[in-house]
């Protein structure tokens, strides 16, 4: 096989379309709407307070107990900085000299997997479940812990079978850089562009509020409402279909916030200058174009250690359980973080992507080319994240009334 993935310097694919006025107008679009999310909360609150304020009281609850999340995270970066680079050193310097090859390696790759399992296993759950963080600090400390887990087994993947130590700074570096796969050099940028840096973290911080907004004025009414009514297939569907707006919104939110904002503000402060975080996935045909274009930055993690090692353990002969095995870990991880991050257990985005997305996979492959098949993907994404939205948000309000309801018992 090949040496894997090549980085070249290249800028993000909406960098360069947002040169194009009529692209950019679109943008401007998104501004715009913004704003009249703005607008319309002043209205409200005007009307049924007699105020002009806008408050973020559900801001603040979801990224409450930030003191705890840092102390986790520098528990969590701490290790992953330091263990996994001396046990490959200390492996490395013993190796040859050593009289059992094997032995030295399988003690080291045991110690060191118990402590992994400890630190960035039980640590981050234990630390979100005792402390009872809310929802958005949920997610930091999950998805930390799963970018530590990803970049220190890329790490060690790339560096085992290499006959020379990597540099400490290299790997230091590589822990911040916005890509999963570790080389001991990437392309580099010769400055950072300051104003660049400016722009994009005003943009990130944009995104939150939109997001902010979303929820506040189309999500949260909505399900409010529906918490107090009689269950009914009418009501399903009407909540369904009335999620759609709010979830292809998030949708496209996440997208740009996360991989176009902060892997570019991440790439522009290291000089990072492979900025090839997504394609065109908007123009896909297929489902398995979607899957690969959407985050190329996981992909890539999930191509070279999932789908690519598994056909070179089964010397080539099992290319479909190579696949379906990386649909099923990427599922349980996507599963894992939203259960970990709200604070229960449903498991529609697994039954979405194991299932569905397996299925579309197969049937809406490349083969696909017609511009039908994209009006057909799209549609699926509007349903899917409907359906995710108007679920997880009726589960949300559940697991609050029954709170409520047990509350109430207890001290009665």
């Amino acid at each position: 096989m090949d040496d894997g993935k090549v980085f070249v310097a290249r800028p993000s694919l909406l960098d360069e379309l947002f040169e194009i006025n009529h692209i950019r107008t679109i943008y401007h679009m998104f501004i715009a709407v913004l704003l009249i999310f703005c607008m319309s909360t002043l209205a409200v609150d005007y009307i049924d307070q007699g105020r002009l304020v806008l408050e973020f009281d559900l801001l603040f609850y979801a990224f409450g107990k930030l003191g705890t999340v840092t102390w986790a995270w520098v528990v969590m970066f701490t290790y992953t900085l330091l263990v996994p680079y001396y046990a490959l050193v200390f492996w490395g310097s013993m190796y040859h000299s050593s009289t059992s090859k094997l032995g030295l390696s399988i003690g080291v790759g045991l110690a060191l997997s118990a402590v992994q399992t400890y630190i960035l296993g039980q640590f981050p759950i234990h630390v979100v479940v005792h402390y009872q963080l809310p929802p958005a600090s949920r997610f930091i400390v999950i998805l930390e812990q799963i970018r530590f887990l990803m970049k220190s087994y890329s790490f060690i993947r790339e560096t085992a079978p290499s006959p020379r130590f990597p540099t400490f700074s290299s790997y230091l570096y590589f822990l911040f850089c916005p890509t999963l796969i570790y080389r001991e050099s990437y392309p580099r940028n010769s400055h950072i562009r300051w104003k660049y840096v400016g722009v994009t973290l005003g943009m990130i911080l944009g995104c939150l509020f939109y997001g902010y907004f979303i929820l506040v004025r189309l999500c949260v009414p909505l399900h409010t409402q529906e918490t107090n009514l009689p269950f009914s297939k009418r009501t399903m569907v009407l909540a369904v279909f009335n999620s759609i707006l709010p979830g292809i919104m998030l949708l496209l939110l996440c997208f740009f916030a996360f991989l176009h904002c902060w892997l570019n503000l991440f790439g522009e402060l290291l000089c990072f200058a492979d900025r090839m975080f997504y394609k065109d996935w908007w123009n896909s045909t297929s489902f398995a174009n979607y899957y690969r274009t959407w985050n190329v930055v996981v992909h890539d993690w999930l191509y070279y250690y999932g789908y690519r090692d598994f056909l070179w353990l089964s010397e080539r002969k099992f290319r479909t359980a190579a696949m379906l095995s990386v649909f099923i870990v990427s599922a349980v991880v996507h599963e894992y973080a939203l259960a970990m991050g709200l604070g229960f257990f449903y498991p529609v985005m697994f039954v979405l992507f194991a299932i569905f997305g397996v299925v579309f996979n197969f049937t809406m492959n490349d083969k696909r080319r017609s511009p039908v098949f994209n009006v057909i993907m799209w549609a699926g994404l509007f349903l899917g994240q409907g359906v995710q939205v108007c679920l997880y948000c009726q589960e949300w309000y559940a697991q609050i009334q029954l709170e409520t309801q047990v509350t109430f018992w207890l001290k009665y």
